[in-house]
C-alpha cells in the first residue's frame, strides 16, 4: 500500500511539473513569432547583406573551348565583371533546338569549362549531360522557344538540373512511348522523386503535355514567371546563390543527389569530404610528417564524438 502511494505521489509530482511548464510557456502567438520572419529581421538582414542586385547582366560570348574548337550547336556565355554566372543555350532553331550527339559533346565541353573556371559559381542552361556531377548549381531556364517545350529529351534535361524556372508559356511532358522510345534511367527515377510514382507513371504511360502552372503544382519545377521576366528572375536566383558558401552548396548538392546515384553519389560525397579534409591542420600534419620523414603527431587533434 505504501508503495502504491509512493507511485501516486510520483505521478502527481510529474504532472504538476508538466503543468507548471505549460503555464509558464509563452502563448502560441509568441511561439509562432519566434519562427516568423518579421519586417524588422528582414531589414536587419538587408542592412548586413544588402539587396540582391537587379541590374542587367553583360554577357561575353565564348566562341570556342580551350582546344580551339568552335561551338556551333550551343551559345556559351559568361557574365562580365564579378557576377560569377555562365549561360549555355542550345542554339539549333532550324531543328526547334532538338539536340543531337554533336550537341551533347558541345554541352559537355561547355560544362567542363564552367566547372573548371573558379570565377563561375552558377550555370544557367537554356535550350544528357553529367549535370549532377557538376559541383556547381545548374538552373534550367525553360521557355517554349529554347528547350523545345521541355518535352522528351528536353524534359529530362531540365529534370536533372538542380532548379527549374519556367516561363508561363512553357510546356512539359514525355513523348518516348509514342515513338518506341523511353528513358529507364534518370528520366524515370528522378521524375518519380519529383512528382511521385503515380504521377510519373501518368506522364510516361499517357504521354500527355502539361502547362507550366500544372508542372509547378506537381512539384516538377520551382516557379513560373512571365516570359518577359524569365531571364531577370533566373539571374536573381543566381545572385542569391552566389551570396552563399560555395563549399556548403557543393556538399549539399552532392548529398541531395547521393540517395539516387548509388555508388557514384557516394563517390561524389567522398570526394567532397576528402577535399574538405585536405584543407585541415590534421591532414597537413600527416603530409608534413611524411615529407619530413617523421612520425605524425595526431594526438593534438580532438577525437570528437
Amino acid at each position: 500500500m505504501a508503495e502504491n502511494n509512493k507511485d501516486i505521489e510520483t505521478v502527481i509530482r510529474r504532472v504538476t511539473s508538466v503543468t507548471n511548464h505549460l503555464i509558464s510557456s509563452p502563448p502560441p502567438q509568441q511561439l509562432i513569432s519566434l519562427f516568423h520572419t518579421s519586417g524588422s529581421s528582414k531589414n536587419s538582414y538587408q542592412r548586413v547583406h544588402g539587396d540582391v542586385p537587379s541590374h542587367d547582366v553583360v554577357w561575353k560570348k565564348v566562341a570556342s573551348d580551350d582546344q580551339g574548337k568552335d561551338f556551333t550547336d550551343i551559345v556559351y556565355e559568361k557574365s562580365v565583371g564579378e557576377e560569377g554566372i555562365a549561360k549555355i543555350t542550345i542554339n539549333r532553331p532550324e531543328r526547334r533546338n532538338a539536340f543531337r550527339p554533336h550537341t551533347i559533346k558541345e554541352l559537355i565541353r561547355a560544362f567542363n569549362d564552367a566547372r573548371d573556371d573558379p570565377s563561375i559559381g552558377v550555370i544557367i542552361l537554356t535550350g544528357k549531360v553529367q549535370i549532377r556531377r557538376l559541383p556547381k548549381p545548374v538552373i534550367a531556364m525553360v521557355l517554349s522557344f529554347t528547350l523545345r517545350y521541355a518535352v522528351g529529351g528536353g524534359h529530362i534535361l531540365h529534370m536533372v538540373c538542380d532548379l527549374t524556372i519556367a516561363a508561363d508559356n512553357a510546356i512539359f511532358g514525355q513523348t518516348g512511348p509514342k515513338v518506341g522510345s523511353f528513358d529507364a534511367g534518370y528520366g524515370s527515377s528522378i521524375m518519380s522523386r519529383l512528382v511521385g510514382p503515380k504521377k510519373a507513371r501518368e506522364m510516361w504511360f499517357l504521354t500527355r503535355f502539361y502547362t507550366a502552372d500544372e508542372a509547378e503544382k506537381m512539384g516538377l519545377i520551382n516557379t513560373v514567371v512571365p516570359l518577359e521576366n524569365l531571364e531577370k528572375e533566373t539571374i536573381k536566383w543566381c545572385r542569391e546563390i552566389l551570396r552563399n558558401s560555395p563549399t556548403a552548396i557543393r556538399v549539399l548538392k552532392a548529398a541531395i543527389n547521393a540517395v539516387d546515384d548509388g555508388h557514384a553519389g557516394l563517390q561524389e560525397m567522398g570526394g567532397n569530404s576528402t577535399l574538405l579534409f585536405y584543407g585541415t591542420e590534421e591532414a597537413n600534419e600527416g603530409k608534413t610528417a611524411y615529407m619530413e620523414r617523421r612520425r605524425p603527431d595526431f594526438s593534438k587533434f580532438n577525437r570528437r564524438p
